[in-house]
């Protein structure tokens, strides 16, 4: 049985998650920029930005998710409901690590400044795809 279509309590709650997202790209745009750069945390803030913005799109549709920093879990749950999300698994995949590697020892200390961009690119790419289908 398909899901229900999204209710419009279901799309504020969606909106809210949406909202925190663009947040959290305006901190990673703001580290990339700053006197000195901040690329781990940049990095950090755009994969929050993607998931944040998957999960207002199981929010909308009133999918449960569990909390994890792991998009391309997230990413099957949302393609399950929408087969266009199929395009962001790359991205998801390139993302995830940023959530937890950079963030906590032993490890690099930092991915570089142009991965960090990629990074922003990448979470902008994934709100802007979320906020297509909603």
């Amino acid at each position: 049985m398909p899901p229900q279509p999204p209710s419009p309590q279901s799309l504020q709650v969606a909106q809210e998650w949406l909202t925190r997202a663009e947040h959290d790209l305006q901190a990673s745009r703001t580290l990339l920029s700053a006197p000195t750069a901040l690329p781990e945390i940049s990095a950090y803030h755009a994969q929050q930005a993607a998931e944040k913005s998957m999960k207002a799109f199981l929010t909308a549709w009133s999918e449960e998710f569990t909390f994890t920093h792991d998009l391309v879990k997230l990413q099957a749950k949302c393609e399950a409901l929408e087969p266009a999300f199929a395009s962001l698994l790359s991205a998801a995949q390139t993302l995830t690590p940023y959530a937890t590697e950079f963030r906590y020892p032993p490890g690099r200390t930092a991915p570089t400044y142009s991965e960090a961009e990629e990074a922003t690119q990448l979470g902008q790419s994934i709100l802007s795809f979320v906020r297509g289908h909603l």
